[in-house]
């Protein structure tokens, strides 16, 4: 039995040598056949072969998820990344970076709830008919001359003029580049908070510190390079109201603000520290003080988490709600070691003017037409004059209003006229002390530059104390003298369903009638008709603000933007949905606090 075993298994054995043999002949055969083919051939010919194989190149097989991406999603306890993964994104969200996010999350959310519920509670007290009004309880800071804030970094102490701008990579490069001294990347109003936005603008901002930022433009084949003396690198985060709906910590989505704050502190810190610059932000929506020392204690954790020397971040709180400017002094307090400056963000203002009196039953508070509630007068003059003589007694900056005005290149007498209104805007900041100004457009930093070299040729006013302003409360409640009219409220339509389109498909930024817009813009439309609906207000010309007047309102200027965008424009995009977001803010009983909220459901 066993002798028959190794006859067979000899047997097999000689079987399979032969088998290779042959099928060594064989290849060694085929191979001398392509020689002789491939030398029969031009080599012109074999060059052309090649090229068709290289344009026509096999259909790749789909790509496994790496491993490290997989590891990532898993590594951290209680965190679940719920947006799709791109290019890079796993360079972002690391395990590291999410513990992160995960601990400020769980240290400070909470905190961050509660303060939004105190924002609807004292809301509910405005519409009852409570004014806003300073605070007698912390009088005593408002009244102390003898404290100042920290002294900022070489790099914060001349901000003349700043551009803003989304956080896209030619956005970034062309704005560095600008010629302003500061460049603003935002995360919030002039973004579209896509998960694909958002993390390719971390993306961006980490290849910046990185110095790997410079790129060519794949559709136009120009190159994007960082040149020298690139402007200093500022980044809003989302307000404490937004959430960010892809990434959940213990099942609650993490805060927008933590999200976009957290990143890229955690990656670019020590990076700008190493280059001499620093962690800089601007924080915006704020409403009271105990929401900017909510800010003060997530710097301090995140200082002390990642190892950043005290005092390292600067922040520059934008003025922007109504209820913020009777608490200045203490804001400054509250973020003393913390706060470069204060901004007048005068649109999200006007537009949180309308939200606090949005239920008044008293008619002084509405508003006229927006295109007659300008700087310089009524309450935003005097919230303009205050920010000033503030930030200046306590040792800190004032930043202007953004220049929304934008290149008209088809018109060269409009385009003269509409710099003509930029240079007079800045030349009124710079009167009233601003320390620096805001513009939306590249070709608009020479002109503001101008005035302010004009007419600072020092680093800021810090010094120019104004302590002659005297603003009480009834100044701040002012409202400008002015009318309603048709034409006003048509172009609130006009202005609001076409932003939000533009928001829907992914772009924060919208030039629209030669102004570059952002979600302010869209806030104070959308609010001033359901102002006025609400009020009743009677339009210059006998037209009477009610639901069915803009309901054929509505319908009629769809028209006039179908015939300005094109008709096959405005069938691609996402107007019904714009529309339809549009008519609910504009008609609902309640007055949404913020048209982003319900506009994130539908890109999430």
């Amino acid at each position: 039995m066993k002798v028959a075993r190794r006859k067979k298994s000899w047997a097999a054995a000689t079987r399979q040598a032969a088998a290779r043999k042959t099928k060594r002949k064989i290849s060694k055969a085929r191979q001398a056949s392509r020689k002789a083919a491939r030398r029969a051939v031009p080599k012109a010919r074999r060059g052309a072969a090649r090229k068709r194989k290289r344009a026509t190149p096999r259909k790749a097989a789909p790509k496994a998820e790496p491993k490290t991406k997989a590891a990532v999603l898993a590594a951290v306890a209680g965190v679940v990344v719920r947006g799709r993964m791109g290019p890079r994104y796993a360079d972002i969200l690391t395990r590291d970076a999410l513990a992160f996010l995960a601990e400020l999350h769980r240290r400070f959310d909470g905190e961050r709830r509660a303060l939004l519920a105190a924002r609807a509670e004292r809301q509910k007290r405005f519409d009852a008919g409570e004014l806003p009004d300073f605070s007698r309880e912390t009088k005593h800071i408002r009244d102390d001359d003898s404290w100042r804030v920290a002294p900022v970094p070489a790099d914060l102490n001349d901000r003349r003029v700043e551009i803003t701008g989304p956080v896209d990579r030619k956005m970034i490069v062309n704005a560095l580049n600008s010629g302003a001294t500061h460049y603003m990347a935002d995360f919030e109003d002039a973004n579209s908070p896509t998960w694909a936005n958002n993390l390719e603008g971390q993306i961006n901002l980490k290849d910046r510190w990185a110095g790997k930022i410079d790129f060519t433009d794949p559709q136009t084949k120009k190159r994007y390079v960082v040149g020298p003396n690139p402007a200093v690198l500022i980044v809003r985060p989302r307000g404490w109201h937004l959430p960010e709906a892809h990434l959940t910590v213990d099942g609650k989505p993490i805060a927008g603000a933590l999200f976009d704050f957290g990143l890229y502190f955690f990656h670019n810190a020590r990076a700008q520290l190493a280059q001499g610059a620093g962690p800089y932000f601007y924080l915006p929506k704020l409403e009271s003080a105990r929401e900017a020392r909510l800010w003060n204690d997530v710097f301090l954790f995140a200082q002390e988490q990642l190892g950043i020397p005290p005092r390292s971040i600067k922040a520059t709180v934008l003025i922007e709600t109504l209820p913020a400017a009777f608490e200045m002094d203490e804001i400054l307090w509250e973020l003393r070691d913390h706060i470069a400056g204060m901004n007048a963000g005068r649109w999200d203002y006007i537009f949180s003017f309308i939200k606090t009196f949005a239920k008044s039953k008293d008619p002084r508070f509405v508003l006229p037409d927006r295109s007659q509630v300008v700087m310089g007068q009524a309450f935003l003059g005097a919230y303009a004059s205050v920010l000033v003589r503030t930030c200046h007694r306590r040792g800190a900056h004032a930043m202007g209003g953004m220049a929304a005005q934008i290149p008209i290149k088809n018109d060269p007498a409009a385009n003269e006229a509409a710099f003509a209104k930029v240079c007079a805007d800045k030349e009124r900041e710079v009167r009233e002390g601003y320390d620096g100004t805001w513009v939306a457009h590249p070709d608009l930093v020479p002109v503001a530059k101008e005035v302010f070299d004009r007419m600072m040729p020092q680093p800021n006013q810090v010094p120019r104390m104004r302590l002659h302003v005297n603003v009480l409360r009834d100044d701040l409640l002012k409202v400008h003298e002015g009318s309603k009219t048709e034409a006003g409220f048509r172009l609130n339509i006009r202005v609001g369903v076409q932003y939000i389109e533009a928001w829907l498909r992914g772009r924060g930024a919208v030039p629209i009638y030669n102004l570059m817009e952002d979600a302010a813009t869209a806030e104070i439309s959308r609010a001033q008709i359901w102002q006025w609906i609400k009020a009743g207000a009677e339009l210059e010309g006998g037209v009477k603000a009610t639901p069915a007047f803009f309901e054929r309102a509505l319908q009629e200027e769809m028209q006039v933007v179908m015939r300005e965008v094109g008709t096959a424009d405005y069938a691609r995009g996402r107007f019904p949905e714009a529309i339809k977001l549009f008519r609910q803010l504009s008609l609902a009983d309640e007055f949404a606090p913020f048209l982003t909220i319900p506009a994130y459901e539908l890109i999430v």
